[in-house]
């Protein structure tokens, strides 16, 4: 089904019933969140997929296709482009050289292991390259992000699913196991700190590792990781080329351009400058606000949509590669950027 148009008003109404939908998904998620995290650490966006899941019976009715296929489209480009007004360049920066270039060799690895692991398994290679984005960069939103470049294949949904739910549930693994990882290898707090950010997938598990070691950790935590998050745009625009390559056949494939991924890339730009400029700051405070609000809903209503088009039996005939294959790229990246600490640590490189 082609993507709705929405040009004129009748074709608004034909929206109307989906977006309604996963909106009201969105804001049930939102409130249900501090309730479910007395019992489970999962964030709003987890539980606003799991919700979806749930009432995939109702969403299956025709009249909410079009307003479903809309959130998961546009709606997602806007909010994943509009998480750039999170990343400053500067504070990139500050990280340094060597650590920036283990982190980069850690992503570039994860995502390779998943696509070898997914041919290994007898999986797609989209599959392989959802898994490897999602760990490498900022999982649930890096999987969103390169779903919308992938070819569309039989059971990719629920592959996105998968990756979502799986990719969280080991990085509240991880948010509980690498803090003392770090300090049984003998790492200080500012290693410790991009030991977490380098390697644990979703923002809010680097967040709760990393201050509950010390504000220096958690600091250093969330700069590796939206550097991280930088680099959706790169990943994203390689993956997508590689697949139109591939399936074309010949030098004449249509390499696509995400748009939104160059919003981000803009809007970062924009973050990093307004500091320098002092006349802008408080006309630019509310506005940044009012634009990570939008970039959160936005995402909730999306991943609500994602989850209202699939189906339990759908998730549920994965099998165990899936979980091997997921399980195995967060193994790796761990693996790199653990290593590229401690030879920096021997050479005398990190600080």
């Amino acid at each position: 089904m082609g993507s709705p148009q929405v040009t004129t008003g009748a074709s608004q109404g034909l929206l109307a019933p989906g977006i309604a939908l996963a909106g009201a998904i969105a804001i049930l998620a939102f409130f249900l969140e501090p309730v479910v995290q007395r019992a489970l650490p999962l964030p709003a966006l987890v539980i606003a997929l799991l919700i979806g899941i749930a009432l995939h019976g109702l969403a299956a009715r025709p009249v909410f296709a079009p307003g479903l296929k809309f959130c998961v489209s546009r709606v997602l480009r806007i909010a994943v482009a509009l998480l750039g007004l999170r990343v400053a360049l500067g504070d990139i920066y500050a990280l340094g050289l060597t650590t920036a270039l283990i982190v980069v060799v850690a992503m570039i690895a994860t995502v390779m292991a998943g696509l070898g692991l997914a041919r290994l398994f007898g999986q797609s290679s989209a599959f392989g390259a959802l898994a490897g984005t999602a760990t490498a960069v900022c999982g649930a939103s890096a999987a969103l992000a390169t779903s919308t470049v992938l070819p569309d294949y039989k059971g990719k949904e629920a592959d996105v699913v998968f990756v979502i739910v799986a990719v969280n549930l080991l990085s509240t693994v991880a948010m509980l196991a690498y803090a003392p990882l770090a300090h049984w290898l003998g790492m200080d707090l500012r290693l410790t700190g991009v030991l977490i950010g380098g390697s644990i997938h979703d923002v809010a598990q680097v967040v709760g590792a990393g201050f509950a070691v010390s504000d220096e950790t958690g600091t250093i935590a969330v700069i590796v990781k939206l550097f991280r998050v930088l680099l959706l745009l790169p990943f994203v625009m390689a993956i997508g080329w590689a697949f139109a390559r591939s399936g074309a056949g010949s030098s004449r494939a249509r390499v696509p351009v995400p748009v939104f991924a160059l919003g981000f890339l803009a809007l970062c730009l924009v973050n990093s400058a307004m500091p320098m400029i002092p006349e802008a700051a408080a006309v630019y405070a509310p506005v940044k606000a009012i634009a990570g609000q939008v970039s959160t809903w936005g995402l909730l209503i999306a991943i609500a949509a994602l989850g209202l088009g699939t189906s339990v039996s759908a998730i549920a005939n994965l099998g165990i590669r899936h979980v091997l294959t997921v399980t195995g790229t967060t193994l790796v990246i761990l693996a790199v950027v653990v290593a590229g600490l401690l030879l920096g640590m021997r050479a005398g490189v990190l600080l």
